[in-house]
This record gives C-alpha cells, sequence and structure tokens, in this order.
C-alpha cells in the first residue's frame, strides 16, 4: 500500500505549517503508523523558501518534545497530485490553494480546524506577529486538530484507529 500523503499548509511555511507537520509526526509514530502516513508542510507565499521554522516555533515544539525538521518550500500545483490530505491554516491560504484546485486532482482540502472540537471550522491565527504566548495557543489548537484529522484518515483510508 502506498503511503498516504499530508500537506500542511499556511502562508510563509515557518510558523503554523511547520509546527502542525511536527505535531502529526509526533501522533503518527506514537500510533505506530510511520511508513503508512507521510507528511510535508509548504506556505502558498515565496517569502521564506529555504528557511528554517520561525524560532518561537521551534521553542514551542521543543517544550512539547517535538522536533522541527523542514526548510521552507512554496505550495505548487504539483502537490494536489502528490498528497491526499492538505490542510490550509486559514480561510486566506484555503482561498489561495483552492483557485489552483481541478475535479481531477488527487487531494482532498480541507481548513485545518475543521477537525477541532473546539473551533470547528475557524482559522489558526497566525501568531507571527504576535509573542510567545500566541504560538502556545497556536499549538494546542493544532494538537486538537491533529488527533482528530489522524482519527479521520485511520478510518478512511486504513480501516482502523
Amino acid at each position: 500500500m502506498a503511503p498516504i500523503k499530508v500537506l500542511f499548509v499556511c502562508l510563509g511555511n515557518i510558523c503554523r505549517s511547520p509546527l502542525a507537520e511536527g505535531i502529526f509526526d509526533r501522533l503518527i509514530a506514537e500510533k505506530g503508523l510511520s511508513g503508512t502516513i507521510c507528511t510535508d508542510s509548504a506556505g502558498t507565499a515565496a517569502y521564506h523558501i529555504g528557511a528554517n521554522p520561525d524560532p518561537r516555533s521551534v521553542s514551542v515544539a521543543k517544550v512539547h518534545g517535538i522536533r522541527l525538521n523542514h526548510r521552507g518550500r512554496q505550495f505548487s500545483e504539483s502537490d494536489f497530485r502528490n498528497f491526499d490530505y492538505i490542510l490550509a491554516m486559514d480561510r486566506y491560504n484555503f482561498q489561495d490553494i483552492e483557485m489552483l484546485y481541478t475535479k481531477k486532482d488527487r487531494a482532498s482540502l480541507y481548513l485545518m480546524r475543521a477537525f477541532d472540537p473546539e473551533g470547528r471550522g475557524e482559522d489558526v491565527p497566525d501568531p507571527y506577529y504576535g509573542g510567545d504566548q500566541g504560538f502556545e495557543e497556536v499549538y494546542r489548537m493544532l494538537v486538537r486538530s491533529s488527533e482528530e484529522l489522524l482519527q479521520t484518515i485511520c478510518e478512511e483510508k486504513i480501516g482502523k484507529f
């Protein structure tokens, strides 16, 4: 069976999406699904191509035992063919991605918080211009959303959770 591929997308690919990728990777490992589900992240803008994640994202991840190992990249149309699930962090990024989407594309496109039981359908706010507390709040949103996302993927694609 080919791995299930999940892509997390925000604006610059240095704050929210690499943090979501790291959180999801940890959940995958905890469930023994490494190799069954693969992840990546991207940004809709080209601001930070090749850049490491924001130090505040790295710091909040480290506090929670997660290591972020990613270099910024820009979302491309080929991602629709290469991924099964694409998760946009907010409505603006969702709309940017959706404009490129065609019916023949393989990926399913969602807002990340469509899977958050405490804020279903809301945006994951961009913590870039705020302080450390904003990164912690985003972390908690992403954990809740990731847990339900993983359960959904397992039920839809793997047949168990």
